[in-house]
C-alpha cells in the first residue's frame, strides 16, 4: 500500500478539464441540496406561522361566530413530552376584511402572546390597551399603501359586524406571499376582548415541532398521539400537510429533482474523471509495462491510478463545496436572486446550509465517482509487458 501511495504521487492526474467538471458538479449538487433545504424551511417556517405544525381546535356546529377553548389544557405536559414536540402557543384567529381607501381585501387576524423584535422593541404588544397595534405583512402594505404608523381598518363578520382601528407598529415578510390569506399579527389580549372572552379562552392552540420532525409522517404520527391524549375532550386535531396538501406535494416532488440531480452530476463528474483517468492510462502504458514486470500485480497497479484520480476528484468535491458555500452566504444575506411568489411560494431563492445533508450528498457522489473510477483500472490487466517495455 506504501508502494502503491508512493507511485500515485509521482504520476500527476491529466485531466485538468475533468477536475474542473468535478468541481462544478459539486457545486451544483450542494446548491441543489441548500436550496431543497430552503424551500423546506422557509415554506414550513410559513405554514407553521399561519396553523402551527399541528392545530388544536374545538369542534365546531356551523356558527358564523367563533367557538372558545381553553388556554391551558390539563394534558399540556404529556404533549409537551411527546418526542418532537417543541412548544405550544395558543392563539385567537378570525378572519377579517381590510379598508383602505377603495381596496377591500381579506386576512386572517392571529391574536398572539406579546412578541419582541431581533432589535429589543416591541413588535406587537398587549399592555397598552388603547393602541391596537398590529403587524402586516410586506403583501398587504403593497395592495393597500399602508406602513408603520398608519391605521389599518378592519371589519370581521359575525352574527355581529365588528369594526377595529389598529394601529401598525411593523410590517413583516409574508413567507407565503402568493396566499391570499394575508396574515395579521395583532395582541392576543385584544383579539379575546374582541371575541368577548376571557383572557382563559383562545380559538386554538399551535404546535410546534422541532425541524427533524415536520416531515408529513412524522406530523401524522404526532398528531396521532395528540388525538389519543385528547379523546376525552371534545377538540380537534389538525396538521399543516392536511392544512396545506399542495404545498407538500410540492415540497415532495422538490425533493425528488434534487435526487435526479444528485443521480445526473454524479454521473457527469464520473464520466468525467474515467475520461481523465484514461488518457492518463495510455499515456502511462510504458510505466505499467515496467511495474508488472518488476512483479506489481494488476490490482496494485490500478490501486496506483485509482489513487491518483481519488485525490484530484477529492480537490475537486473541496472546490466545490467551497463556491457552494460561498454562493450560499451571498444569497442567504442578498437575496439577489428573485422568484415568483405565485409558482414558488417564496420571493427569493431560499438556501439552508444543512450540513448533515451536505456531507451525505458529499459522500454519495464520492463514493459513486470512486465506483466508475475502477472501470478504466480494469485495462490495466489487458497490457502487455512484452509489447510495452522499451529497451533503450
Amino acid at each position: 500500500m506504501v508502494a502503491e501511495r508512493f507511485i500515485s504521487r509521482k504520476l500527476k492526474f491529466k485531466g485538468n478539464v475533468a477536475a474542473i467538471a468535478i468541481a462544478v458538479s459539486f457545486l451544483v449538487i450542494i446548491v441543489a441540496v441548500a436550496v431543497s433545504s430552503g424551500f423546506r424551511h422557509e415554506i414550513r417556517d410559513g405554514v407553521a406561522a399561519m396553523v402551527g405544525d399541528i392545530r388544536i381546535t374545538p369542534y365546531t356546529s356551523g356558527n358564523s361566530d367563533p367557538v372558545p377553548m381553553p388556554l391551558h389544557l390539563p394534558e399540556e405536559d404529556a404533549i409537551l413530552d411527546i418526542p418532537g414536540v417543541s412548544a405550544l402557543e395558543p392563539s385567537v384567529v378570525r378572519a377579517g376584511i381590510v379598508k383602505s381607501g377603495e381596496v377591500i381585501h381579506g386576512v386572517i387576524v392571529k391574536g398572539i402572546p406579546d412578541q419582541v423584535g431581533d432589535d429589543g422593541a416591541a413588535v406587537i404588544a398587549g399592555s397598552d390597551r388603547q393602541s391596537l397595534p398590529v403587524s402586516i405583512p410586506t403583501r398587504l402594505s403593497e395592495i393597500t399603501g399602508l406602513g408603520v404608523g398608519d391605521k389599518l381598518t378592519t371589519y370581521f363578520i359575525g352574527e355581529k359586524v365588528r369594526v377595529r382601528q389598529f394601529n401598525i407598529v411593523d410590517v413583516h415578510r409574508d413567507i407565503l406571499e402568493a396566499d391570499d390569506n394575508l396574515l395579521v399579527y395583532a395582541s392576543l389580549p385584544d383579539m379575546q376582548r374582541l371575541n368577548g372572552w376571557s383572557e382563559d379562552e383562545v380559538s386554538c392552540i399551535d404546535v410546534r415541532l422541532k425541524e427533524s420532525h415536520r416531515g408529513e409522517k412524522a406530523q401524522e404520527a404526532i398528531a396521532g398521539r395528540i388525538g389519543w391524549i385528547l379523546q376525552d375532550r371534545s377538540l380537534y386535531v389538525s396538521t399543516s400537510a392536511r392544512t396545506y396538501p399542495q404545498i407538500f406535494d410540492w415540497l415532495g416532488l422538490l425533493d425528488l429533482n434534487v435526487t435526479v440531480i444528485l443521480i445526473l452530476m454524479t454521473l457527469v463528474a464520473g464520466f468525467n474523471m474515467v475520461s481523465g483517468l484514461l488518457i492518463m492510462v495510455l499515456r502511462n502504458i510504458s510505466t505499467i509495462g515496467t511495474l508488472k514486470t518488476m512483479g506489481m500485480n494488476d490490482r496494485s497497479i490500478g490501486k496506483v491510478f485509482v489513487q491518483s484520480g481519488a485525490v484530484a476528484a477529492l480537490k475537486g468535491l473541496l472546490w466545490g463545496n467551497a463556491l457552494a458555500l460561498l454562493f450560499c452566504l451571498i444569497q442567504g444575506t442578498t437575496h439577489i436572486l428573485p422568484l415568483d411568489p405565485e409558482n414558488y411560494f417564496v420571493s427569493f431563492v431560499p438556501v439552508h446550509v444543512n450540513i448533515w445533508a451536505i456531507l451525505g450528498a458529499d459522500i454519495a457522489a464520492y463514493a459513486g465517482i470512486l465506483l466508475m473510477l475502477w472501470l478504466p483500472a480494469r485495462l490495466i490487466a489487458r497490457i502487455d509487458p512484452s509489447k510495452t517495455v522499451k529497451a533503450e
